[in-house]
């Protein structure tokens, strides 16, 4: 029903109750209020969920709810790309029913996420990218009532930037993390305040847009994803050892403390995104409902 019909409807309650004129006024444009922001919190695969002055797009699985507390894959997108987007990908649309978990598309406030020593001319001054992924958080807790411990965190090319940025700073407050083909700007952080316990960093090794190795775009340059890892592993850098291959992935894990994973997967290919990689990652992470 249109708001304009339902008002219509709440006017014709509101005088069969006899109120006199002004009170008649007063209780029509409350309820026109509570209608309108009704509307306006409704939101997920086709419109916006707005926190302050910026959003993100949600699908959820069947049977989500407050009494049915899911997990959550929050995707980043990549340069210029946008929630919309990701949403409306048939495969990354697929892991919400498949794993049993909500995919939740990040929107960057501008073509770019807004990280240390992205490029000049893609920087937002004021624009505060962890306050972001901290409201979009709280949101997805009191919106949907999204388990909170069971929130990973992936993203694709310049969106793997940002989900190295959060895997540093941010560690302790999601699951575990999944960048693909994309790592810190130079320079990397001297150190990790809140280091990831969890993170699995997928890549081709023939990449030409993000190179393992990264390459100068603009008057910025990409990270060295070995680096990365080294630096969020720990004062004994990243020590790699061998685990069981997965399909086409040629996986290492850090052979340090037990309590933490951490592991590199490259593969045969170019800048790919693969969405099998991100679902194998929410089984390791183990924020899947599901396991088909």
């Amino acid at each position: 029903m249109s708001l304009l019909a339902r008002f219509r409807r709440v006017r014709a309650a509101i005088r069969a109750f006899g109120l006199c004129p002004l009170g008649r006024a007063v209780l029509g444009v409350l309820v026109v209020m509570a209608l309108t922001a009704s509307d306006s919190s409704a939101c997920g695969r086709d419109s916006d969920c707005v926190i302050g002055e910026r959003s993100y797009r949600i699908i959820l699985p069947p049977g989500a709810g407050s009494d049915h507390p899911v997990g959550a894959i929050v995707f980043v997108h990549g340069y210029r790309g946008n929630a919309a987007g990701v949403v409306g990908n048939p495969e990354l649309a697929a892991l919400a029913p498949v794993l049993g978990v909500a995919l939740i598309a990040a929107q960057a406030a501008g073509p770019e996420w807004n990280i240390p020593h992205v490029p000049s001319d893609d920087a937002l001054p004021g624009v505060d990218e962890l306050a972001y992924f901290d409201a979009l958080a709280a949101d997805l807790a009191d919106r949907f009532h999204i388990d909170t411990g069971r929130i990973m965190v992936t993203g694709f090319s310049s969106g793997a930037m940002m989900v190295w940025h959060l895997a540093c700073h941010r560690g302790d407050v999601f699951a575990g993390f999944a960048p693909m083909s994309g790592t810190f700007w130079v320079p990397l952080p001297d150190s990790c305040p809140a280091p990831a316990g969890t993170l699995i960093h997928y890549h081709g090794r023939d990449d030409p847009v993000v190179p393992l190795h990264g390459r100068p775009i603009k008057d910025g340059r990409q990270g060295d994803v070995g680096e990365a890892l080294a630096l969020v592993s720990g004062s004994e850098g990243f020590r790699a050892e061998p685990v069981a291959a997965d399909g086409d992935l040629d996986c290492v894990r850090h052979a340090g403390e037990t309590t933490r994973l951490i592991e590199l997967c490259l593969f045969t290919g170019a800048h790919d995104l693969r969405p099998a990689n991100i679902a194998r990652a929410a089984r390791l992470i183990g924020i899947a409902a599901r396991d088909d």
